[in-house]
C-alpha cells in the first residue's frame, strides 16, 4: 500500500545525492582554480567555496545519500524477491561503487577543506565525471533489467566515457583563464 510513497521518497533521494555529487567536484575545480589567483582573490573566493562546498556536502550530499540508501533498504525488505535476480545484483555492486565514490569524494572534500590541494582542476573535472558514468549504468539496469543486454551496455558505457573524456580535453584546449 505504501510502497510507492518509499520508491517516490528513495528516488527524490537518489536524485539530490548525485545533484551533490555532481556540484561537489565542480565547487572543488572552482578552489583549485581560485588558489592560482592572485592573493586578494583567492582571500575571498577560496573561503566562499569552502563553505559553499561544506553546506552542498553536510546539508545536501551526505543527507540524501543516508536516505536514498534507507528507503532502498526498506524497498527491499517489502520487495525480498529481487535479491535473487541478477539485475539486482549489479545494481547494488553498481551502488557500492557509487558509495565508494561518495567515500573518496568525501576525502577530496576535507583535504580541500584544509587547503591541501592534491590533484588538479583537470583531475577534478574528469573526476567529476564518475558519477556520471554511475548514474548512466544505474539508470539503464534499473529501467531495462532483464532486456539489459551486458556486451550492449558495456560498449554503450565505454562509448560514453570515451565521449566525456573528448568533452574535458576539448574543454582544455579551448578555455580562456
Amino acid at each position: 500500500m505504501y510502497y510507492n510513497y518509499i520508491k517516490a521518497l528513495h528516488l527524490i533521494f537518489v536524485i539530490t545525492w548525485f545533484a551533490g555529487l555532481f556540484y561537489v567536484p565542480r565547487l572543488f575545480i572552482y578552489h583549485i582554480e581560485a588558489s592560482k589567483k592572485s592573493k586578494a582573490e583567492a582571500d575571498i573566493l577560496i573561503p566562499q567555496f569552502k563553505l559553499m562546498t561544506k553546506r552542498l556536502w553536510y546539508i545536501i550530499t551526505w543527507p540524501s545519500a543516508i536516505l536514498a540508501i534507507l528507503f532502498a533498504i526498506w524497498l527491499l525488505f517489502l520487495m525480498p524477491s529481487w535479491l535473487i535476480q541478477p539485475w539486482m545484483h549489479l545494481k547494488l555492486s553498481l551502488v557500492l561503487l557509487l558509495a565508494m565514490y561518495h567515500l573518496k569524494t568525501h576525502q577530496y572534500f576535507k583535504k580541500l577543506q584544509k587547503d591541501m590541494i592534491t590533484h588538479s582542476s583537470n583531475f577534478m573535472r574528469i573526476w567529476n565525471e564518475g558519477a556520471t558514468l554511475l548514474l548512466f549504468a544505474i539508470v539503464f539496469l534499473v529501467v531495462l533489467k532483464d532486456s539489459f543486454h551486458w556486451i550492449t551496455g558495456l560498449l554503450g558505457l565505454v562509448g560514453l566515457a570515451f565521449v566525456l573524456f573528448l568533452g574535458i580535453r576539448l574543454y582544455k584546449k579551448t578555455r580562456k583563464d
